[in-house]
């Protein structure tokens, strides 16, 4: 009997998938696996790092930049916040001989570049100390030189490089809430030549500043 079949309902008709999109479809399959084996590696790389920059500082960083990189001293510079790169590049310079410092020429002479990158972005992650400045009528005048600098005497303005809140870039150190006493050392030694940096620029700029504008910059930035 045929009859019941012409009142059986019909059933939806599947569309075959094409041969264009069953191609798409297994194409994708395996780049998304590579993707994500790709980003576990990237994830457990960054992790090895982390544990080897956090070795390395906890053995020979932390007796003068502190455990947490805010410094024992002003003395030392506060990496706390400092840009990767930056940190990577100082202690490239100081492996090399470009910068002097016999203490730092011992710790770098004794790290890779991979692991100079490590600290400096174990280092970049820190929370910098915040403080107010300790002489806000100095600190005013380093402000106004700062993002104005001086027109009289031709110094430029200083958050032209280095930014509107002193965050630097990547291959410019980050100056906010650095010491006053180790920004105004590190100006003194860039004007008498005994550092320098690769084009020259802070000589040019520094050799016009006085004292007191040293001072005042480096007081307003310690605040920031």
């Amino acid at each position: 009997m045929l009859w019941p079949l012409l009142f059986w309902p019909r059933l939806p008709k599947v569309r075959r998938m094409s041969s264009r999109f069953r191609f798409c479809n297994f194409s994708i399959r395996p780049a998304l696996l590579a993707l994500t084996v790709c980003s576990i590696g990237q994830m457990a790389w960054a992790q090895a790092d982390e544990a080897r920059a956090q070795r390395i500082a906890g053995g020979s960083c932390f007796l003068c930049h502190g455990a947490k990189g805010e410094s024992t001293s002003e003395v030392f510079p506060r990496l706390a916040g400092q840009n990767a790169q930056y940190i990577a590049k100082q202690l490239e310079a100081f492996k090399s001989g470009q910068r002097k410092s016999s203490a730092m020429a011992d710790i770098s002479a004794r790290l890779t570049s991979d692991e100079m990158l490590a600290l400096g972005k174990y280092y970049e992650k820190m929370e910098p100390p915040r403080e107010p400045p300790k002489d806000p009528a100095l600190a005013a005048v380093g402000q106004y030189i700062y993002h104005q600098g001086n027109r009289f005497s031709g110094v430029p303005s200083c958050a032209s490089c280095h930014g509107a809140n002193g965050e630097g870039a990547a291959n410019l150190p980050r100056l906010a809430s650095q010491f006053s006493g180790y920004l105004f050392t590190q100006l003194k030694q860039f004007n008498t030549r005994q550092r320098t940096d690769e084009n020259q620029v802070m000589h040019v700029v520094v050799e016009k500043m006085t004292e007191l504008e040293m001072a005042a910059v480096a007081e307003y930035l310690s605040g920031k």
